[in-house]
Order: C-alpha cells, then sequence, then structure tokens
C-alpha cells in the first residue's frame, strides 16, 4: 500500500485524490479491524470474569458478615439461658422458704417459664448453628468457584497480553498512518466514511469493483456506472448499500 502523503491543503483536492485518500483509509482501517479480531471475544470474556470474581467476592463477604451476625445470635442466646438458669435456682430455693401454697405455685410457674426460655434459646442455637453450617458450606462452594475463575482469568489475561504485545508495534504504526490520511481528507468526507463504516457488518465503507459487481454487497454494477467509477471523476456510491466505489487500480493514478 501506498505511504501516507505529507498534509495538504484539502480544499484544492481533485475528486482523484479524494477517493485515493479513503481507499487509504480503509486499507488501513481493515487492517487494524483484522488487529483486533486477533484478539476476539478476549477482552469482553476478561470483563465478564472480572465481574464475576467481584459478584463472588461480595457473596462471601456477605455470608461472612452472616456468620458473624448467628454468632452474635448464638452468645446472645447462651446468655440468655444462663440468666433463665440463675433464675430458676433463685426461685427454687426461694420455694424453700415460701409461706403458703400460691407463693409455691407462683415460683412453680416462674421457674416453669424459665424452662421453656432454655428451651427455646437451644432450639434458637441450634437453628443458628445449622445456618452457620450452611453459610459455611456456601462460602467453601463459592471459594472454589472464586479460585476457578481466577485461574481462568489469569489464562485469559496471559492470552491477551500475549496477543496485544504480538501486535501492538503494528497497531501503533497503523495507528500512525491512519491519522496522517485522515488529516488529508475533509470533514463531512470523513464523517460520511464513518457513518457508512458503522452502517455495515464488515466495517467496508470503500470498495472497489470486483467482477462487475460492488466489492461490498455483491450487487451488480452497470457498464456505464462502471465507466464512471473508473474515470475517478467523481464519488460515487453503491446504489444498493451505500459504500463508495472505486476503481481497483485508483492508487496507482
Amino acid at each position: 500500500m501506498a505511504k501516507a502523503e505529507n498534509k495538504i491543503d484539502k480544499s484544492t483536492q481533485s475528486v482523484t485524490e479524494k477517493l485515493k485518500n479513503l481507499y487509504r483509509l480503509q486499507l488501513i482501517d481493515t487492517k487494524i479491524d483484522q488487529i483486533r479480531i486477533l484478539r476476539g471475544e478476549l477482552p469482553l470474556e476478561v470483563n465478564d470474569l472480572e465481574d464475576e470474581i467481584a459478584g463472588l467476592e461480595t457473596r462471601i463477604a456477605n455470608f461472612k458478615n452472616d456468620i458473624t451476625k448467628l454468632n452474635e445470635d448464638i452468645s446472645f442466646s447462651e446468655n440468655a439461658k444462663l440468666d433463665a438458669e440463675a433464675l430458676i435456682k433463685k426461685y427454687t430455693e426461694q420455694q424453700n422458704n415460701v409461706r403458703n401454697n400460691r407463693e409455691f405455685d407462683s415460683l412453680s410457674k416462674e421457674i416453669e417459664y424459665q424452662n421453656l426460655e432454655i428451651e427455646l434459646c437451644d432450639k434458637k442455637i441450634r437453628e443458628y448453628k445449622h445456618e452457620i453450617e450452611q453459610k459455611t458450606a456456601q462460602i467453601e462452594e463459592a471459594n472454589e468457584k472464586l479460585v476457578d475463575k481466577q485461574q481462568h482469568l489469569e489464562q485469559k489475561k496471559q492470552e491477551l497480553d500475549t496477543i496485544i504485545s504480538e501486535t501492538k508495534v503494528d497497531e501503533e504504526k497503523q495507528n500512525k498512518e491512519r491519522e496522517e490520511i485522515a488529516e488529508n481528507i475533509d470533514a463531512r468526507l470523513l464523517a460520511a466514511y464513518s457513518r457508512i463504516r458503522n452502517n455495515v457488518l464488515n466495517k467496508l465503507a470503500v470498495v472497489s469493483i470486483e467482477r462487475d459487481a460492488c466489492g461490498g454487497c455483491f450487487n451488480k454494477i452497470t457498464p456505464q456506472r462502471q465507466i464512471d467509477i473508473k474515470s475517478s471523476r467523481k464519488i460515487i456510491p453503491c446504489e444498493f448499500c451505500g459504500r463508495i466505489l472505486v476503481d481497483p487500480d485508483i492508487l496507482e493514478k
């Protein structure tokens, strides 16, 4: 491909020169696209894995916070149980010094109530411990997934870094040349080129004639239109896809 030309006065450019620069720009952009295709879905995969890892870390942290709260609840219930046992001991001793049956029965009811409190505390403690076991198992499961995702992420990052390092010099060179070419293209024409590129799947905004057809959509081009395109005297879009059509040998003119 021809080297990028020095910056020139765009207002004095012929249509042929405009078409040459557009075609050069397309060739450069195609090379840059191919470099990025080499990376494939790796950047997205890396981002997705990082999001998954962050989600797992948050989940594990939440489980740990839940376990801390459950241990606090266990301590509270154990203290409540000790208080109830102390009251039972107190009421039992008081029963030995009662003056009548009514006081004895009242103390018996208090002892019965505190025994129910102890049973309730025991029930809560068992439930809390069961929840802790479940949360602990969930943490272990999440940690296994986390390790797997971290290893997978490291592998994908290494693959991406390798591709980037292998293509970095070439990409920088192509980007520099692209900037030089873009400087020599009229702003409105450059905007039209970008708009076409963004609207087509293969990112080809400027295409040459191939086998009497548009090199982008492959629809046939009439002989008279081919003659007009070959003359390079005006900018001619494909009537089917809107891509800018150029003579295959335009860079040699």
